[in-house]
């Protein structure tokens, strides 16, 4: 049996925990140290008070600062971007007066236009075209030199500015193609017939000799119009051309059927309300430095 200890004079009390006959004294905290914690309440309460804090269902107390981080983000974003449209301001000018087809031959606009055009495509085009402007299916590639609606600097300006299809409107690039089979403008043995035509005189191997001679006047009566007679295509109707082997939606049999039968209907929308002119003319001069530009 172990002799009870008995308390000394003037000895720490303990905290009454005990292990093995080891006993944890009971010191008081050090002062510099209390009074180290009791300032950080005070700390935190100012905080509370003077800054936004406290997250709520709609939002955080505001403080009597009526400051928040994304306030200020926001106002140190917005105070940049004046900075540097203050500093460009006059190139910016010079590439809006500028004639758009003498912009690549002045190097100070030509550097200027290529470099801020890259950002505006990163930022609104490369979703729909890829990063690398390589497109997708139902999104032009725009490093070819296969252009529905032109390729040239005042083309791409147009196509830019006003869009394809965009119903808010009216100067947008505009054509639309029958829904042959949808509509039942043509049979499915027509339609049949006219694709094997297609697959023909884009070059294609495995098509149905027989079902191309017939779908050579099917092409004739319904299509000549607006792919012109060698299939070609027509720019000014935005008709591509179906010889080569450029394809927007596919140009395998199940693709070119699926398109004859239900039609494309492809929008872009118009960016005159979202850019700004010198926007517009540096996307247009980047997009036609890619490669596929006329």
């Amino acid at each position: 049996m172990c002799a009870k200890q008995v308390k000394k004079a003037g000895e720490v009390p303990t905290t009454g925990h005990e292990w093995d006959g080891i006993q944890e004294y009971d010191n008081p905290m050090p002062r510099w140290w209390l009074w180290t914690f009791y300032l950080t309440i005070i700390w935190a309460i100012g905080y509370t008070v003077y800054y936004p804090a406290w997250p709520l269902i709609n939002g955080a107390t505001q403080g009597i600062t009526g400051r928040t981080a994304a306030g200020d983000t926001r106002l140190a974003v917005a105070e940049e971007i004046r900075r540097f449209d203050e500093a460009n301001a006059a190139i910016k000018a010079k590439l809006v007066a500028a004639d758009l087809n003498a912009i690549t031959t002045d190097p100070e606009l030509d550097s200027f236009a290529r470099a801020s055009g890259a950002a505006v495509f990163r930022t609104w085009c490369a979703q729909c075209h890829g990063a690398g402007a390589a497109g997708n299916v139902g999104y032009p590639n725009l490093l070819d030199d296969d252009w529905l609606w032109g390729g040239d600097l005042e083309s791409l300006h147009t196509t830019i500015t006003h869009g394809i299809r965009a119903p808010d409107d009216p100067d947008a690039r505009y054509s639309e193609m029958p829904k042959f089979g949808a509509d039942g403008l043509l049979e499915p043995a027509q339609i049949g017939d006219v694709v094997e035509y297609v697959l023909q005189i884009s070059g294609q191997e495995g098509y149905d000799p027989a079902k191309a001679s017939a779908g050579a006047q099917v092409f004739a009566d319904n299509c000549a119009a607006c792919h012109m007679e060698d299939g070609k295509g027509d720019r000014t109707q935005g008709a591509p051309n179906l010889t080569d082997a450029v394809w927007l939606y596919g140009g395998d049999r199940a693709s070119v059927t699926a398109t004859v039968t239900n039609a494309r209907f492809g929008v872009m929308p118009k960016w005159d309300l979202r850019l700004s002119e010198d926007e517009i003319r540096a996307v247009a001069v980047f997009v036609h430095g890619l490669g596929g530009g006329e």
